[in-house]
Formats: structure tokens, C-alpha cells, sequence
């Protein structure tokens, strides 16, 4: 075990033995790109954080929309919340990401892992982004290294990097609850594909052993579901122990050559999501849509040929 997950794992039993306070989660979930997007409460107070926050965007028109930001926005509003962080687990390559457009509105501090910078680097070729494009991060206000602590109020949360998807993977662990992103999926759907740039399923492998490694009560909140075969509701929410009893990838007993080899073979066979390109350009700038053109236009990129 390291440092930081040592340190994980404290807080998840501090809070689960009372000593901490237990975070409130309010999830909006968006059907369209099957993304759950969570708000992340103190009990004892006002402070909060939004983690993976979407913009609506419909490829055919190339429109964007503000329903689903919206929705988050009036919730924090209603509930007189005050927000601390707009937090993106990594640089999503099936929904655009909301962020400027929800600190615009409700304050708060961009972070996302501190390796966004490799993606940014992979991607700025690309998409050939020219030299106005800064492949520093600094479209972010702060990039968060494995192990980096952040308070949401009273709450207790610490950063943990889990590549394997991409190489900028964060989950957040808060209280007694992780966020992991793509990560991990609900039990019955399985594990995050690697065959992006930057991904490998072994580094995966190893990423998804340090978040089966918290205590079984940990809550389990992620990013996205699919209804997998037999279930007719969309759900975001499990435990540890029924990941590492029931995930149909990873479950207690699978090696790292046995996952490799399925999730290898798996991705072989799965296409490109369909907003793969307009997102991550969008995603590696913090959300933040391309500057207008001469005509008052915003362009995304078409980069033909590369997969």
C-alpha cells in the first residue's frame, strides 16, 4: 500500500466510525451521453463540489445547450449552496464538459489531475492546436497530484490518480464515499476501455486495486452507466464490496494477465464514442468552447483519418 491510499483509507473509516463528517450526494443523471454528473454536500454546512458536470451538445446541428448545467446550477441555488469546486475526474471523450459555464454562475476552483498535461500534448497534435494552445494545464486552476488533500467545507477528500483509462485519471475519495470516473462502472457493466491514447489495461488493472483496497462500505459513485443486459434502470451508486464481489471485469479472484487479456480483446471490438472529437478538444481547455473566428463563429476541428 502507498501514502496516499493509506490515507484514503483513513478517511473512509474516520467517517464511517463517525469521527467525520458523511458527505450528502445528489446525482443528475443525463440519459443522452448516460453521464452522472454529482454534487457533493457538507452536512453541517453549505460548501459543495461538482464533479463531472455536462454541456449539452447535439452533433448533427453542432449546437450546444444549457439544460443539463442548468439543472445542477438551480439545485445549488435552491439549496443556497456555496461551491467550492468544480472538479473533472479526467478530459471526457463523450460529453463536454459544463465547467466554465457552472463557475460562471456559482464561483468555485477548476481542478482535474495534474497529467491532463500529457493528454493535452497527445491531443494538441492532433487536432494540430498551433502554439496558442497551452499544453501546461493552465486552463485549469489547479491540478491536483496523487495524494493532494481538499476540503469541501468540513468534508475531507483526497485525490488519487487511477490512469489506465487515460493517463490523467483522478477518483476523488470524500468522507466515506469514492468517485472514480470512468474507472470503474457499475458491477453488472464492468471496467473503463483502454484503448484510447494513453491507455493500458494493465496500468488500469493496478489503478482499480487501490480503490477495491477501501473498506467495503466505501460508496461507490460513477460517471456513467449503460443499463448493462437484465437491468432496466440506469443506476451510479454501489459499495467497494460489491465491487470486488460482483464486478463482471474485476472481481476478487481475476489477475492482472486474465483482466488484460478481456479488456484487450474487448476493446478490440468496441467503436469510438460519438462526441469523441468535438469533446476532448473541448475537455483538454477546461470546457471552455474554441474563441470565434472573424465571423463570430466557434469552430471544432474534423481530423480525418486518425483512427
Amino acid at each position: 500500500m502507498d501514502n496516499a491510499q493509506d490515507i484514503a483509507i483513513s478517511i473512509v473509516q474516520r467517517t464511517l466510525r463517525g469521527e467525520l463528517p458523511r458527505p450528502d450526494v445528489h446525482t443528475f443523471f443525463d440519459p443522452d451521453t448516460f453521464t452522472a454528473s454529482h454534487i457533493v454536500r457538507d452536512p453541517g454546512g453549505n460548501a459543495c463540489a461538482i464533479i463531472d458536470s455536462v454541456l449539452d451538445f447535439d452533433y448533427a446541428s453542432g449546437r450546444t445547450a444549457e439544460t443539463s448545467a442548468m439543472r445542477m446550477a438551480a439545485h445549488v441555488q435552491e439549496h443556497h449552496l456555496q461551491t467550492q469546486w468544480v472538479l473533472e475526474t479526467h478530459a471526457h471523450a463523450d460529453h463536454l464538459s459544463a465547467a466554465p459555464l457552472l463557475i460562471s454562475q456559482l464561483g468555485g476552483r477548476l481542478a482535474i489531475g495534474k497529467h491532463i498535461t500529457t493528454v493535452q500534448n497527445v491531443f494538441g497534435k492532433i487536432f494540430n492546436a498551433g502554439t496558442e494552445f497551452a499544453r501546461d494545464g493552465t486552463q485549469f486552476d489547479e491540478l491536483f497530484e496523487d495524494g493532494d488533500p481538499f476540503q469541501i467545507g468540513s468534508l475531507q477528500g483526497i485525490a488519487l490518480h487511477v490512469p489506465g483509462h487515460t493517463p490523467a485519471c483522478m477518483a476523488y475519495v470524500i468522507g466515506d464515499a469514492v468517485f472514480t470516473g470512468d474507472t470503474l462502472f457499475m458491477p453488472d457493466y464492468g471496467t473503463a476501455r483502454c484503448d484510447f491514447p494513453g491507455g493500458n489495461a494493465a496500468t488500469l488493472y493496478r489503478s482499480i486495486q487501490r480503490l477495491l483496497a477501501l473498506p467495503d462500505a466505501t460508496r461507490v459513485f460513477v460517471c456513467h452507466d449503460y443499463k448493462a443486459p437484465g437491468r432496466d434502470i440506469y443506476a451510479w451508486e454501489t459499495t467497494i464490496a460489491d465491487q470486488r464481489a460482483a464486478n463482471i471485469h474485476v472481481h476478487s479472484g481475476v489477475d492482472e494477465q486474465a483482466f488484460v487479456a478481456m479488456r484487450e480483446k474487448r476493446d478490440a471490438t468496441l467503436s469510438m464514442p460519438k462526441l469523441i472529437l468535438p469533446s476532448i478538444q473541448v475537455n483538454m481547455c477546461g470546457g471552455q468552447l474554441p474563441a470565434p473566428e472573424d465571423n463570430g463563429v466557434r469552430y471544432l476541428k474534423l481530423p480525418l483519418n486518425v483512427w
